[in-house]
């Protein structure tokens, strides 16, 4: 590989890249881009096949790695602070992520950690597999990005006060073919991400005996269902990428916890608005009842 590769992943698909990297043994730093259309179209190979050209847009997405390994990996549009990578990993609570993130939001990682450790909030190990599963959770997210540009930076690696996890790639890639086959049944099953989530009317024993299996993150996603906010809402809220909120959020389907809600269509104004019409007084619905009965289990 070159010092500097730049291209799609049109071109070349994330887990080809990743092979590449791992086969050479590079150290350097993957860049992933928002693609922005020029207007004009390439040819492909076959002098007969045409796509259109995709300029540089916005960062996306940063992806190092070691001789091979990864090592760390972050998302633009995701909160990567190490509070939160130790909040979504059910080691801090709601509290402690809140206070440390307003006290220590301009902390590096390193010296957070320490912090952290020396104040018995978290364990070194609980550092590590948090980072691990953090990193591992955007990489098979980028198994189904399939136009962006990049630009792999030869020798190039994270800041120096990032926590650095070394992953092989080689058990990573494998994982990444299985998931895009299975990330496929989830986005034809749930491809809007804008319909809303409510709870069932009429619970049954079954729905009871579920929530007790129910893990932080899905219980930190069923806090956020009113019947209003959106499946994309929940997972800005929640800081899950896409894939990850449409996993979630098939798993709650398929126990019968939840029922999805069709975005509410605006209705058109009227030529003459009705008056004296009396306006019926509001009453708690049994959805209503059934969050506040969830919430206090």
């Amino acid at each position: 590989m070159p010092r500097q590769l730049k291209g799609t992943l049109q071109d070349l698909h994330t887990t080809q890249l990743l092979n590449l990297i791992n086969l050479a043994k590079k150290t350097g730093t993957l860049k992933l881009y928002e693609g922005v259309a020029t207007g004009r179209e390439i040819i492909m190979g076959d002098g007969e096949t045409k796509r259109p050209e995709l300029a540089l847009g916005k960062e996306r997405a940063r992806v190092s790695f070691r001789e091979g390994k990864l090592i760390h990996a972050a998302l633009n549009d995701q909160d990567n602070h190490l509070a939160t990578v130790l909040h979504k990993a059910g080691k801090l609570n709601d509290e402690q992520h809140r206070i440390i993130r307003e006290k220590a939001a301009k902390a590096g990682d390193k010296a957070l950690a320490l912090l952290l450790i020396n104040a018995n909030y978290v364990t070194q190990v609980d550092i590590v597999q948090s980072i691990h599963q953090h990193t591992l959770s955007i990489i098979y997210d980028l198994a189904n990005w399939n136009q962006e540009p990049f630009i792999f930076e030869e020798g190039e690696l994270p800041p120096s006060d990032k926590i650095t996890v070394p992953i092989d790639l080689e058990n990573v890639i494998i994982e990444m073919i299985r998931r895009v086959s299975r990330d496929k049944m989830l986005i034809e099953a749930l491809p809007n991400l804008d319909f809303s989530l409510k709870f069932p009317e009429s619970p049954s024993e079954q729905f009871r005996r579920v929530q007790l299996q129910l893990s932080v993150e899905e219980w930190r996603v069923v806090s956020f269902i009113n019947g209003k906010n959106t499946i994309r809402q929940i997972a800005k809220a929640c800081n899950l990428t896409d894939m990850q909120i449409r996993q979630i959020v098939y798993g709650l389907l398929s126990a019968g916890l939840v029922e999805l809600v069709k975005p509410v269509q605006p209705e058109a104004p009227k030529a003459r608005p009705r008056t004296g019409a009396a306006s019926a007084a509001p009453q708690k619905s049994q959805i209503n009842r059934l969050i506040e009965r969830i919430k206090s289990l």
